[in-house]
């Protein structure tokens, strides 16, 4: 079936488009009070474990604020949970592990899984969110990085530095390794029963890379993301967002990514520059900005597709939407792109 609106996947196939495509990083979420309601009455991985509410949740951005692509409402550290390692979510801490990984003998312990048995509900959720769209917009599959994940399974929990998941890298660098390669082997393994299910493209969010340095990225995270990006490619569209990653934009334009997620530290120019000015590019609105006025707001976004050019680029923020964004700005965000002329 052909999707209706198919900007985001011509903006993908590098097509000339009469306006940018635009979506946003986390959009089904707790902006949205009809998001919030669902969230009053389930936990958080039952809402990800049940194909239903997954959908709803996927679908409710669609109808209110009407972005050209839907994107799975899921979380990164399904993966994990579903090699082994537990992962709890708790109120306004985030996600926590209570048995980090800190030994060879832990990374032992970790399994590849099998993903019909351990994630065959995003799979339901997949085809549902599919029905429910009815064609109407692509769908976006995601995961994140192997770094991305590593950080959360060996610090037990979100960070502002990850000195712990740094240091298990460089004193024990083969079983750091070893963990990486069965993040990476399952991902791909999620990633495409993700698009034999029906997503148009898959995402890799790679939250944390910018923690690492340049050379360091090249090491623990950037070839386990290429590895992903490689199996990939042949079947699906591959973005690849690494926040604060501008050094790697040259790396990862040479991959076979259709596209490159910008965060908001790294102007349209430096990202054109860095990346050779052909592949597509996706962000880069600093997602607090959403709290500008309205005029403001649109008035950013014409002068961001200004800058980026309107072809070979994806309007989206530099992060995810931040939770106390008025639902109107969000609007606004989205109507600007529509708008451009």
């Amino acid at each position: 079936m052909s999707i209706k609106n198919d900007l985001f996947l011509k903006a993908l196939r590098n097509e000339t488009v009469e306006r940018p495509p635009v979506w946003m990083m986390r959009q089904a979420g707790r902006y949205l009070p009809e998001f919030r309601a669902l969230r009053d009455k389930y936990d958080f991985f039952t809402r990800c474990q049940t194909p239903e509410l997954a959908a709803e949740i996927t679908v409710q951005p669609i109808r209110i604020v009407k972005p050209d692509a839907a994107i799975l409402f899921s979380d990164i550290l399904v993966v994990p949970q579903a090699m082994g390692i537990e992962v709890l979510m708790k109120e306004s801490v985030g996600p926590f592990l209570p048995n980090p990984i800190r030994t060879a003998q832990d990374v032992e312990k970790v399994r590849v899984p099998d993903i019909h048995e351990t994630l065959g509900y995003v799979m339901d959720a997949i085809k549902l969110t599919k029905e429910m769209l009815n064609d109407e917009v692509p769908l976006i599959g995601f995961a994140g990085s192997p770094w991305t994940i590593f950080c959360y399974a060996v610090e037990g929990k979100g960070s502002k530095s990850f000195d712990t998941a740094k240091g298990f890298c460089f004193s024990q660098p083969e079983a750091a390794h070893a963990l990486l390669q069965k993040i990476t082997d399952t991902t791909i393994a999620y990633l495409k029963e993700k698009v034999k299910a029906g997503v148009n493209a898959v995402q890799v969010f790679d939250s944390w890379g910018g923690m690492l340095s340049p050379v360091d990225y090249q090491e623990f995270s950037w070839k386990y993301i290429n590895q992903i990006v490689e199996a990939l490619a042949p079947e699906t569209h591959v973005i690849v967002f690494g926040k604060g990653c501008w050094f790697a934009l040259n790396d990862m334009a040479q991959s076979k990514a259709s596209a490159l997620g910008v965060d908001w530290t790294c102007s349209a120019r430096n990202a054109r520059y860095l990346s050779g000015g052909r592949i597509t590019l996706q962000g880069n609105f600093d997602p607090s900005r959403l709290l500008s006025p309205i005029p403001t707001i649109k008035k950013m976004v014409h002068q961001m597709i200004d800058e980026f050019g309107k072809d070979n680029y994806i309007v989206n923020l530099g992060h995810g939407i931040l939770p106390n964004i008025p639902v109107d700005h969000a609007k606004a965000f989205i109507d600007a792109v529509k708008e451009y002329k």
